[in-house]
């Protein structure tokens, strides 16, 4: 490992911390270091806020300000170029007389989209690039993929039984997954933009589908409801949380509930993902049925999934979603279940 991706890497340990905080910003992390040390660090903690380039000047010490303009920034994407929430990065390392400038990777959102970058060059700044640029892409996967793709980063998520099936022929529900699996599952609600079931999952499971045990950050709930069927007393319609309900019949605002109409006509993943890209929701969820996660699979529409075997046998029942063109990533054994990852492409790997 060479000095430069020594100082790189800690920019994305840092940027990390900004997961489930950020978006649709993306996760940053900034690292000042003069002579061999590092006199300034910072990342972008909240949307809204400081981005991690102003969060790293400001740490540094009243002492070690004089050695800023003999100093090196390394930052884990391009520092944006344009007045948004804040004020572009690019113009702050110039007026701090910043020499020279370490970057992962280049920001394709079509607003910075390498304009940070000619700031820097063009007030004399040495500007190097591609330092861990995999895995800073890799970091920021759901906003590369929701300004390069056009849709948010999608996550399919389902439990399946020793023989391959979701859920009894009958109907009922039954828990086949374990509580420390349940855990795992509310953390990736915990850095996700929004969480989809349809009908079926909504009516017979009755579900919160939201994050209970990892900070206060909660998934956009979406519910698929056709004819507009589901009962007023599920918890989706009566715990106050956003929810937006896709449907072919009404369009109505109540409180927190949303209703927004598709056309019957048309492929539902379609829609949705197009709904959610221009309501800047940039990763999604979605936990099921089988009818949903499968029309989401056929449409290719999909990023990563996991599966999570467990050794309960039903016999018969509603068959798990199929995979195809699927990569293995890892598996995670918890208990007596077993979570396993798969991706589309390499690309994020």
């Amino acid at each position: 490992m060479n000095i430069h991706e020594q100082y790189m890497y800690r920019c994305l340990e840092l940027a990390g911390k900004g997961a489930g905080a950020v978006a649709p910003n993306p996760m940053v992390g900034a690292v000042l270091v003069y002579q061999d040390q590092i006199i300034g660090e910072g990342w972008h903690q909240q949307y809204g806020q400081a981005h991690a380039e102003v969060n790293c000047f400001k740490s540094v010490a009243p002492e070690d300000v004089p050695y800023i303009p003999e100093s090196t920034l390394y930052v884990s994407l391009e520092p944006c170029a344009h007045y948004g929430k804040t004020p572009p990065c690019a113009e702050l390392i110039v007026q701090h007389r910043v020499p020279q400038v370490v970057i992962a990777c280049v920001d394709t959102f079509a607003q910075v989209a390498g304009k940070g970058i000619k700031i820097l060059e063009a007030a004399g700044i040495t500007v190097h690039t591609g330092v861990l640029e995999k895995e800073a892409r890799a970091l920021n996967k759901r906003f590369f993929t929701y300004h390069e793709k056009k849709r948010p980063y999608i996550i399919l998520k389902w439990a399946q039984s020793a023989d391959g099936y979701m859920a009894p022929e009958q109907g009922t529900k039954v828990m086949l997954s374990n509580a420390l699996v349940q855990r795992f599952v509310h953390q990736m609600r915990s850095v996700e933009g929004a969480i989809l079931v349809g009908y079926q999952t909504a009516l017979k499971d009755n579900p919160y589908l939201t994050n209970r045990y990892f900070g206060k950050q909660q998934p956009l709930r979406l519910v698929i409801d056709a004819q507009n069927a589901l009962p007023e007393t599920l918890h989706l319609k009566t715990d106050g949380l956003q929810t937006i309900i896709y449907n072919h019949k009404s369009s109505l605002q109540f409180d927190a509930l949303t209703y927004v109409p598709l056309a019957a006509t048309s492929p539902l993943p379609e829609q949705i993902v197009k709904d959610l890209y221009q309501r800047g929701i940039n990763s999604l969820i979605i936990e099921g049925g089988q009818k949903t996660l499968q029309q989401f699979l056929d449409a290719n529409f999909w990023d990563e999934a996991f599966c999570i075997d467990t050794p309960v046998l039903l016999e018969q029942g509603t068959p798990a979603p199929q995979l195809a063109h699927a990569l293995i990533h890892n598996s995670i054994t918890l208990g007596d279940n077993i979570i396993k990852h798969y991706t589309r492409t390499h690309e994020y790997l």
